[in-house]
């Protein structure tokens, strides 16, 4: 039958084309499904636009520190010449992906999949039907709940701008909040984040982004933690939004107001009730070879799965293990040990493996290196004035169980700890290691 395969994949996006490819490679019919532009999250809506946009604003703000060390004259960023440069990379990106899945052999479908059996799904009125199906849909935006939402834009939103405007309220304190800010208030915006827990980067080391919150006060970016959304108004062409924390409730007045408060898997269209899929507090049951607990025709994989941490790595890790399990039967589970974080602001801050608080209730005995670094070699030259560190040893074996970075080179320098976690490598190992001089990985021996 002309709609029936050995694999459908739902999704485009890191997770789903690993997929696709590898079971495609070894001889399987394979037909993909996107009700979006071809790409995913990462290459059209996340990371690498955004990464796009740091490159102006990065080159704009160490031209600013290096004022009066050698450069002169005014710097500033034009925000549609920055979309433009970003938009050269994403607008070719969904034609690209739709042919190197064509020319993969893989079957290409457009179009909102919801199921309608265990095996099957319909997309723009066609039944397709598989021996198995990967449900990699990514994420989406949290409903927030409040009165006056529909005036929030998303990510893909922000990212999607023609002009920059001169208010901006970020609701949320996580990756999209710390690093849009950076972006907006170096690109001129004036910035205002409301964030419901007692600090930003929940998920990164508190001393370190403590450190990180002298930049936000050197950008002039006003951080308000411990302080709750609960209305969205919109006043004369702009919005007012009404918080309450401690002190009562507040309004702030912008003229654009971000959703950056978290996201969650994309499957409300799925209705993954006819396809027997089993969903518990939110996310779907899976063993641990990323099958469906219900359905064992089903897999999930990347930020569907939600078993990883939600970053691109992860989901092409994903994407390998259900690949390998698809094709030679249920053998492998992930391996999410040392996976690297990053939030790419103004400086970056970096982590991987166990944080201080972590490895004290996991029990480790350990030693502990914790400095801040403006003085350093690596963070002077830059023109930087915000940096440190802190790595976490355990005694005895002297293995890596943890590096938290912050400062110029940080998210490069976070990958030779990155190998050292997830490999078991030691801190001698690190030390004899002869990194070239002057970068940023020569300053590792003075971390240990």
């Amino acid at each position: 039958m002309g709609n029936t395969y050995d694999l459908i994949v739902i999704g485009s996006g890191t997770a789903a084309s690993t997929v696709a490819r590898r079971v495609s490679a070894a001889g399987r019919s394979v037909a993909v499904i996107d009700f979006r532009p071809y790409g995913g999250t990462c290459a059209l809506r996340g990371c690498d636009p955004k990464k796009m946009l740091i490159g102006g604003t990065s080159a704009a703000d160490h031209a600013r520190r290096m004022h009066g060390k050698g450069v002169e004259g005014e710097v500033r960023i034009d925000w549609r010449e920055l979309l433009e440069f970003k938009r050269g990379f994403t607008n070719p990106v969904p034609e690209k992906k739709e042919k190197s899945f064509t020319d993969s052999g893989v079957a290409t479908w457009h179009g909102r999949a919801r199921f309608v059996g265990p095996n099957a799904v319909e997309v723009e009125g066609e039944k397709l039907e598989a021996s198995h199906i990967v449900l990699a849909t990514g994420a989406e935006p949290i409903p927030l709940g409040i009165p006056g939402e529909e005036h929030l834009i998303d990510n893909e939103g922000f990212l999607e701008m023609e002009s920059l405007p001169r208010r901006i309220l970020l609701v949320g304190g996580g990756y999209i909040a710390a690093e849009f800010s950076h972006i907006a208030a170096r690109a001129g915006a004036e910035v205002t984040i409301l964030q419901h827990g007692e600090r930003m980067l929940k998920g990164f080391d508190p001393d370190l982004v403590g450190w990180l919150m002298e930049k936000y006060a050197e950008l002039g970016v006003k951080l308000h933690t411990d302080t709750t959304v609960v209305r969205i108004e919109q006043v004369d062409g702009a919005f007012r939004v009404t918080a309450g924390g401690e002190s009562g409730s507040t309004t702030f007045d912008a003229d654009l107001v971000v959703h950056a408060a978290g996201r969650k898997p994309d499957l409300a269209s799925l209705d993954l009730e006819a396809g027997n899929v089993e969903l518990r507090d939110g996310q779907i049951a899976l063993t641990e070879h990323l099958q469906s607990v219900s359905n064992p025709a089903v897999y999930a994989a990347g930020d569907t799965s939600q078993m990883g941490p939600p970053l691109t790595p992860v989901s092409n890790h994903d994407g390998k293990i259900v690949a390998a399990n698809l094709l030679d039967g249920n053998h492998r589970t992930p391996n999410y040990k040392g996976v690297p974080s990053v939030a790419f602001t103004l400086p970056p801050i970096a982590s991987v493996g166990l944080g201080e608080a972590e490895a004290r209730a996991k029990g480790f005995d350990f030693r502990m290196q914790c400095d801040k670094t403006p003085g350093w070699f690596s963070t002077r030259q830059q023109a930087e004035t915000v940096s440190g560190f802190k790595v976490l040893v355990e005694k005895g074996t002297e293995r890596i169980l943890g590096a938290h970075l912050l400062g110029p080179h940080a998210d490069e320098v976070i990958n030779v700890f990155t190998l050292a976690v997830r490999h078991g490598l030691t801190a001698d190992q690190l030390k004899d290691t002869m990194f070239a001089y002057p970068t940023g990985a020569s300053d590792i021996s003075s971390m240990l």
